[in-house]
């Protein structure tokens, strides 16, 4: 049978496979909720557990730094999503709501490390990865590893992933919405 409706629904924990079930009910143990675009990937018998797996695999970055990348490459790729899930998530990890706006920007002119590191992540967002050699050397210089340069391509490839799955399907966001920019 052909599907003819294009649009994904979120579905209820009684609509998606057992292995999914459990991951909602550890979900909405951990975070009170499933989010929406957590449950529309559930679509999927295998797309949620391994994005999961995925996004939550050890890194080099601290939890602040893994937000400056998810924040300014989501300004980037307009999600609208993102930025309110990212912008929360900033705020518990101890951004303020202008440090929230200006890492959006991808600036943060109150931590020189953590500026580069807006910078590079925005710049990779708009040029698809294809950054100048003065950006790369600045990461470096400002004290990042090349296991840090590895990881902020894994991290850019993981906000791309939920980037394009939310501007694709425009779920609905259950998160507060973020300032628009």
């Amino acid at each position: 049978m052909v599907e003819t409706n294009t649009t994904l629904n979120v579905p209820t924990r009684e609509e998606v496979s057992e292995t999914n079930q459990a991951i909602f009910d550890n979900l909405k143990g951990a975070l009170g909720f499933v989010p929406n675009i957590y449950a529309a990937m559930a679509h999927s018998d295998n797309a949620l557990k391994n994005y999961l797996d995925f996004s939550n695999a050890k890194t080099s970055f601290s939890k602040k730094e893994k937000e400056v990348i998810d924040l300014a490459i989501s300004q980037v790729n307009g999600c609208r999503y993102c930025q309110a899930a990212h912008t929360a998530i900033s705020k518990m990890n101890g951004f303020t709501d202008e440090q929230i706006i200006e890492l959006r920007k991808g600036g943060a002119s109150w931590d020189g490390k953590l500026n580069t590191l807006a910078n590079i992540s925005k710049a990779i967002a708009e040029k698809r990865g294809r950054i100048s050699e003065e950006l790369k050397q600045a990461f470096f210089s400002a004290g990042y590893t090349k296991e840090n340069f590895v990881d902020l391509v894994i991290a850019a490839g993981i906000i791309n992933i939920t980037n394009t799955f939310h501007n694709l399907t425009e779920l609905e966001i259950d998160f507060p919405i973020a300032a628009e920019i």
